[in-house]
């Protein structure tokens, strides 16, 4: 996108008149049990009351044709998401993490495309480490210096945790994911989901990290490195060159899921 659309994109207006209903589940028992899992559904809806009262109250209209809420489009949407993960002890302290997200939210009625505050994003400290947030996607597209944003998301991490010296612990990783466009107005095929193809735009990430456990909180650091790319070529996806100049520092609180 141009800079000017990337700013209009930004700093639009949007009315977000929205209800959601989350459901979770975790059957661990105390702090101290690390074989354990956890699920999260969660399902938001907007727009709709606003849309069933212009029919009774006649809203006024933007050049796009969008109904105007106190001179602001509202926006009209459902999003729905599933988080899980899996916890295995394998004792010693040492334990195998697993988690998998999808999330969707579908744009319909008054709008055109989902607000960028309710929008998806990739990379960062919690989730494909070997990206800095909003550097990844949408699909295998590259663009640099930008808030890359999309309304579908597929992601999943898997950490070996394990004991160093006292307090401090170490962690081996690998991050797989992305972000694409669907049921929107974005019409750039690298862009937008496209079925099973579009699967092999998935990115992964490996790399390690160290943390401090500080009892109550735990700070890490983990350096990420991109072992697959979907925006390089095709000969040039697959990462060989594993050295610190191309890894991606990361730094967070409290473990990335």
């Amino acid at each position: 996108r141009s800079i000017e659309e990337r700013r209009v994109r930004l700093t639009e207006n949007n009315l977000i008149f929205a209800t959601n209903y989350s459901f979770s589940k975790n059957n661990q028992n105390g702090i101290t049990d690390n074989s354990f899992h956890r699920f999260r559904f969660k399902v938001e809806s907007a727009g709709n009351l606003l849309s069933a009262l212009s029919y009774i109250v006649p809203f006024n209209q933007n050049a796009n044709g969008n109904l105007l809420v106190f001179s602001v489009p509202y926006s009209q949407y459902i999003k729905t998401e599933f988080d899980y993960s899996k916890y295995w002890d394998l004792r010693r302290s040492n334990v195998l993490a697993f988690r998998s997200f999808f999330g969707i939210a579908i744009p319909y009625g008054n709008s055109d495309n989902i607000p960028f505050v309710r929008s998806y994003f990739a990379g960062g400290s919690n989730d494909n480490r070997a990206w800095s947030p909003y550097s990844l996607g949408p699909g295998r597209t590259k663009e640099i210096n930008d808030f890359n944003e999309a309304n579908l998301k597929i992601a999943f991490n898997l950490e070996y945790r394990f004991p160093v010296v006292g307090s401090l612990k170490g962690a081996l990783f690998a991050d797989a994911g992305n972000i694409w466009n669907v049921f929107d107005s974005e019409e750039d095929p690298e862009k937008t989901f496209n079925g099973f193809e579009s699967l092999a735009d998935i990115a992964l990430g490996t790399g390690f990290g160290i943390r401090y456990d500080f009892t109550y909180f735990l700070i890490r650091v983990d350096l990420g490195f991109k072992t697959y790319n979907p925006a390089e070529e095709i000969s040039k996806r697959w990462f060989r060159d594993y050295n610190f100049a191309n890894s991606v520092l990361q730094i967070g609180i409290n473990y990335p899921f």
